[in-house]
């Protein structure tokens, strides 16, 4: 299927399920390029390329990167992508249940990403982490109104974006389904779809108040989280986190479907324990919304609640591996085709994903966490699951859904299998060492370090280098190959 000639008047959702994935791709590289400025600076110690007198310009990139990835990278192409092109086709549907407001939440994503972009501008930006931590961000705000009201303008934006997809995904999937489909045969990706927008649903108000009530500070002499005048910061990080968790398992369980469904394809047959699969889905969306509390182990809560926090915590693994367990049991016993690319990331997905849920184990714990907070074994923890897993469901998906997609199987196999090989490589050249820095205490958000640590960071950055030069030169094929078949399309 070809692309409409404008998103501007398109409603059908194969059309803006494209669209979502073309931006957040392209708003991608963005976050990107901000990672391997970050990477350039730590490459050795002492070394002052953004900000010989200002670190503040190093936490502004650190910020961007975040606030994009996230919210205009990952969520649009997994959710909003993958989620407007198959769940009315696996539900039976003829339509979402909403197009114009199936459009309009695509409509309101640019110019979202546009406001955050354009916080650049300004002398002092704001440099505050994508946490946005007040006092940090408050003072920050004072000292930059234009950029912080444009940072969290942005962030409100897509905020509504994700709300009006996920009601119209919702109401779609429980009202618009063919009849007795839920009964036990909806597709997976309906289902981590489902799951998702309710997650959206419950945590998206969440975030948005706190925005708000950050801004109410920095403008408005409101006392929510100034400790002068009797507030608490720490407030804030529980309103945060309440929808920071469950966005972790927002960004990743629409990336589950697409890996189940790579392998169930494959292979030709059902996912092993289908149902198991259905009902860690269930239990993850349920445990992520009650454990916010183990991102806030240092803030001094009592040893009752930390318990509580890391018991929860390790829970988690329980659905988490019966998934990988799963996974790796559909595929023993089946013919798959090596030559698959999209096979190969399914299974990189795989093994990434594991890797990075054992880390989140071992951080659940409080005493642990106490230790790590804030270093580079956190880093390299949540990028294990959310660079590494869900930037390579997104990249399986696109591989493996191209003939849905265009009609016809533009990417060459080889050129993917050699990205595969070249982007694994590179990733865990980038990642595992930070571990190791995590272990000697390397601390979040600051550009210098100890000579000692410069050969953990020379390897971090070469395999920065090695990953970005290997997806440019892929996504350029991609790009090209895409719109040759397009082109090939539109002339029959």
């Amino acid at each position: 299927m070809a692309l409409a000639p404008s998103f501007l008047v398109s409603c059908n959702h194969k059309t803006l399920g494209l669209y979502y994935i073309w931006f957040s791709f392209l708003f991608g590289l963005f976050g990107m390029l901000c990672s391997a400025i970050m990477r350039i600076e730590l490459y050795t110690s002492g070394t002052r390329i953004l900000c010989s007198e200002n670190i503040g310009i190093y936490n502004l990139i650190i910020t961007l990167h975040g606030v994009v990835m996230i919210f205009f990278s990952v969520q649009p192409s997994l959710f909003g992508g993958f989620g407007n092109y198959f769940v009315p086709i696996m539900c039976g549907a003829p339509e979402v249940a909403f197009p114009r407001i199936n459009s309009i939440s695509l409509l309101i994503l640019p110019p979202a990403y546009l406001c955050v972009v354009l916080s650049i501008f300004t002398e002092l930006s704001t440099a505050a982490g994508w946490t946005i931590y007040p006092p940090l961000s408050v003072v920050t705000a004072m000292a930059s109104p234009f950029a912080f009201d444009m940072l969290v303008a942005g962030l409100i934006v897509s905020g509504l974006s994700s709300f009006m997809s996920s009601i119209n995904f919702l109401t779609t999937i429980l009202h618009m389904k063919v009849r007795g489909l839920l009964s036990g045969i909806l597709p997976f990706s309906s289902w981590a779809i489902l799951f998702t927008a309710i997650m959206l649903i419950g945590t998206l108000p969440i975030l948005t108040g706190a925005l708000i009530m950050l801004v109410s500070d920095a403008h408005y002499n409101s006392a929510f989280f100034d400790p002068v005048l009797n507030g608490d910061p720490v407030l804030y990080q529980h309103l945060f986190w309440f929808f920071g968790h469950p966005e972790v398992y927002i960004l990743i369980i629409p990336g589950f479907a697409i890996i189940s469904q790579i392998i169930s394809e494959s292979g030709a047959k059902p996912i092993f324990g289908s149902s198991s699969m259905v009902l860690a889905m269930g239990c993850i969306s349920i445990l992520g919304a009650v454990v916010w509390g183990h991102h806030m182990m240092v803030v001094g809560m009592e040893a009752d609640t930390r318990a509580y926090f890391t018991a929860v915590t390790i829970l988690i693994s329980l659905p988490t591996g019966t998934k990988v367990f799963n996974w790796m049991c559909t595929y023993m016993g089946s013919r798959l085709p090596a030559e698959s690319p999209s096979l190969l990331f399914a299974m990189g997905f795989v093994i990434a994903f594991t890797l990075g849920g054992t880390t989140g184990v071992i951080l659940g714990n409080a005493a642990v966490d106490v230790a790590l907070h804030d270093t580079y074994y956190v880093v390299a923890h949540f990028h294990f699951v959310l660079s590494l897993g869900a930037i390579i469901s997104m990249i399986a998906g696109v591989l493996h859904f191209q003939w849905s997609f265009l009609g016809l199987s533009v990417v060459d196999g080889t050129s993917a299998r050699l990205y595969f090989y070249v982007f694994m490589v590179s990733v865990f050249l980038l990642f595992v060492p930070m571990h190791m820095l995590g272990f000697s205490v390397m601390p979040r958000r600051i550009p210098d370090y100890p000579d000692a640590m410069n050969t953990w960071n020379y390897v971090c950055s070469f395999g920065s280098a090695l990953s970005i030069v290997g997806t440019v030169v892929f996504h350029t094929d991609l790009i090209y190959v895409y719109r040759l078949a397009n082109c090939i399309i539109l002339y029959q």
